[in-house]
């Protein structure tokens, strides 16, 4: 069986809303999954560059499916491997919420493989 590795990934600046006003940092990191196919979660890693904590969060179906907190100024290395398929069609999104007027960029990857 060949697999397809996929990357939702990138540098992006963002103000926050407050950490229960998750928002879409950007349309590119947006991934629906093919017909024909299932997708597997691999890693996410992240870092945060603003001086205080925001959380990235994986929206699956517009519903949170994970929540990635990262450390003023830190960073984070968690491995998603054999955690749960994604289904024919099932979209997901990276979204950030960061407490209201922090801004500052995040560092986003997330490694998916269709199969």
């Amino acid at each position: 069986m060949q697999s397809v590795p996929r990357f939702l990934q990138g540098i992006y600046g963002f103000e926050g809303k407050g950490l229960d006003q998750p928002f879409l940092l950007d349309g590119r990191l947006t991934y629906t999954v093919p017909d024909g196919t299932v997708t597997q979660p691999v890693y996410f890693r992240g870092g945060n560059a603003a001086h205080e904590l925001v959380c990235v969060i994986l929206m699956r179906d517009g519903t949170p499916m994970r929540y990635f907190p990262i450390a003023a100024k830190g960073d984070v290395h968690v491995p998603l491997r054999v955690v749960e398929d994604l289904e024919p069609g099932t979209a997901i999104e990276l979204h950030v919420a960061a407490p209201v007027g922090t801004a500052g960029a995040v560092v986003i990857d997330l490694g998916l493989v269709e199969v």
